[in-house]
């Protein structure tokens, strides 16, 4: 059975042209602006419960003429009751990015001047550094040799090891990984490089060191299904697209393995992969297009991270720290 349009949602607190609005709004997220399935379910949550906030705040279903006549003082509300139900900054913050987002949707249909979204700041937050494993933990986690033992058929074994040598060794997202058909597939002796499909539908040109394509061409070699060329890359014991969350759980069970943080997650293999360059030298405008970041200021984070580490080592390695 087909999922529900967004359309065709009921939104409880909003009235019929709000309801409507909020489906259209959402479609047009996913469709010009091609956010991922889990970025818009975020925004329809956060959208959602703004409205049901209004409906009691307000007292009564929420128009879109409710919407335009909002004041200031009408969002200052709903982030005090979001910050009294536990939410941190950074949540109450993507929470009114997501309804600014509608706001913006609905004047430029000209369905109103929301003057109220502008008014009011963002809470500030503080800045989350990414958390790399250490450079023999990403190296134990990104070869084969740790889950030998374990009762599973080999050709999973070897598929689960050259996602998470791709993660690390390339700097992917578990997303773009997974996008991989079987003709992006790295071959020996081949160029060394892949093009990868990031967000917002932008492709970038990644390097595959020889490890990698080793990893990658024994699994291909050991899997047991007969893929074309538009077939996935990586795949499920039933031959079907391998779902993220199968190798969360590899990594889960290697964390228990190798005594890692809960940190150490598929995505902590990317932060891995930037903090190590960026530790051997690696300038950050490189390093921003290979991680396909759109702004050099989200890959100069990693420069904080590198500045911690050392910090960590001088205050535990220093006589008088």
């Amino acid at each position: 059975m087909a999922a529900p349009s967004p359309l065709s949602l009921a939104i409880p607190g909003a009235a019929g042209d709000t309801a409507t609005a909020l489906g259209q709004w959402l479609q047009h997220l996913a469709a010009e602006r091609g956010l991922s399935p889990k970025t818009l379910e975020a925004y329809g949550r956060d959208a959602r419960g703004f409205i049901a906030f209004l409906a009691e705040h307000l007292g009564g279903a929420v128009t879109l003429g409710a919407l335009e006549s909002l004041q200031p003082r009408d969002l200052r509300a709903f982030m005090a009751r979001r910050r009294a139900d536990g939410l941190d900054s950074r949540s109450i913050a993507r929470a009114l990015a997501a309804v600014r987002s509608f706001a913006r949707f609905l004047e430029r249909e000209g369905r109103g001047r929301m003057a109220a979204f502008a008014a009011v700041r963002t809470p500030k937050t503080g800045r989350r550094l990414p958390r790399p494993l250490a450079v023999a933990a990403a190296r134990a986690v990104a070869s084969a040799e740790i889950r030998e033992h374990e009762d599973q058929p080999a050709w999973v074994l070897a598929r689960d090891t050259a996602v998470l040598a791709l993660l690390y060794g390339s700097g992917l997202r578990i997303s773009e990984a997974l996008g991989l058909s079987q003709k992006d597939a790295p071959r020996p002796g081949g160029d060394g490089q892949i093009t990868v499909l990031g967000k917002g539908g932008k492709t970038r040109q990644v390097p595959v060191i020889a490890r990698v394509v080793a990893e990658i061409d024994r699994y291909r070699g050991l899997c047991p299904w007969t893929l074309g060329p538009d077939d996935p890359l990586f795949v499920g014991v039933k031959g079907g697209p391998l779902s993220p969350r199968i190798i969360q759980l590899a990594m889960a069970h290697l964390r228990g393995a190798l005594g890692l943080p809960e940190t150490a997650t598929p995505h902590a293999l990317r932060h891995s992969f930037a903090t190590h360059l960026l530790g051997r030298g690696g300038d950050l405008r490189s390093i921003q297009e290979l991680l396909g970041h759109a702004s050099l200021s989200t890959t100069q984070i990693y420069t904080e991270v590198d500045t911690a580490a050392l910090l960590r080592i001088y205050e535990s390695a220093h006589p008088r720290a």
